[in-house]
């Protein structure tokens, strides 16, 4: 029977853990609390950043090719205000795109705000986490802050890049309307107040319903919902101006400012006292222009009017709704952060 032997000859010297571990390390050099949300997270935020990238290079490309298009034709003496139709390709591009990232805020909500606090609460982490020397306060604090330290930068790239591919054709394309929702919630303050909106409802439904699947699917009806509200009020953020015109009911449409949108249905009558009549007003007069014009000037018609907001308030309701957002998002943050602190696990 043989007798079973040792191999004592000395082996190669290992190599220092530290140095190991600091050669293929690949990332931002954190520590602690930080450290360990990088560690669990690193595959989200990865792709997140990922993502960005891919989308920020997309852009620079596409708007290169509308470039070359458009100095092409500014050159060749056809320029301006409008495009022709052979250019509709290129808007289309624009609008598509922007049309995807009007997606961004309810994936990061759903995929990335949900998961963040449900799936440790369902798997446990969050009871190992906060047994140790970490508070629970200082755990979800530090997962808050990174992940939207993240998204705002991503969605701010994003937002930028955009914003620049968009500026050359301002004014240019009636199918690019600035209170368009494409450009109105892709460009300026809008993306990363949105984004973190949306995020922070996922965090918090994810921490109440405390199951990740489940999380996910009400997260995704909440910021449906949202976008609903949203969609429906932003524009009376901003101040409806009036043009008018004098000498009847039978002149044309007031001339509007460059890029203003028209509100409303559409042109009114306006009479002397300032009241409006609807456009329909005569209606069944307008193929005899004599009984049309008698029936406008029996009800004192002076003049038409069209409301419309004009493009130097996009700003300002830009950062009205962003501010809206925001406030809305701190609410919720302060509810995630009580509600953790006391009732978490």
């Amino acid at each position: 029977m043989t007798t079973p032997t040792l191999d004592l000859t000395p082996s190669a010297p290992a190599v220092p853990p530290r140095e190991g571990r600091a050669s293929r390390r690949f990332g931002p050099r954190l520590s602690g609390t930080a450290w360990l949300v990088w560690r669990q997270h690193r595959a989200a935020y990865w792709t997140l950043i990922g993502l960005t990238l891919v989308g920020v290079v997309a852009m620079v490309w596409l708007r290169g090719q509308m470039m070359d298009q458009l100095n092409a034709l500014d050159a060749s003496g056809r320029k301006s205000d409008g495009l022709p139709p052979d250019f509709e390709k290129y808007t289309n591009r624009l609008f598509t795109f922007g049309s995807f990232l009007g997606y961004v805020p309810v994936l990061l909500g759903v995929f990335l705000g949900a998961p963040l606090i449900a799936g440790d609460l369902e798997s446990g982490t969050a009871k190992l986490v906060t047994s140790q020397s970490v508070s629970r306060l200082r755990w979800l604090t530090t997962k808050l802050a990174m992940t939207a330290g993240l998204i705002a930068l991503c969605t701010a790239v994003l937002g930028a890049v955009f914003t620049w591919w968009w500026s050359p054709l301002r004014g240019r394309a009636d199918t690019l309307e600035w209170t368009s929702s494409v450009f109105f919630d892709g460009t300026g303050p809008v993306p990363v107040a949105y984004a973190l909106l949306t995020f922070s409802v996922g965090v918090a439904v994810g921490m109440v319903l405390r199951r990740t699947l489940v999380s996910m699917v009400v997260t995704l009806g909440v910021v449906g919902a949202l976008s609903v509200v949203w969609d429906r009020f932003r524009l009376d953020l901003g101040n409806v101006m009036t043009a008018t015109t004098r000498g009847g009911g039978d002149g044309g449409l007031p001339t509007l400012p460059d890029q203003a949108v028209q509100q409303g249905q559409g042109a009114y009558f306006l009479t002397s006292s300032g009241q409006k009549l609807d456009w329909m007003t005569c209606l069944a007069q307008q193929e005899h222009t004599k009984a049309h014009t008698a029936c406008l000037e029996s009800k004192d018609v002076i003049g038409r009017a069209v409301d419309y907001l004009p493009v130097s308030q996009m700003h300002t309701m830009q950062w009205l709704g962003a501010g809206l957002m925001l406030a809305v998002t701190a609410a919720v943050v302060v509810f995630v952060l009580t509600w953790g602190r006391g009732r978490l696990l």
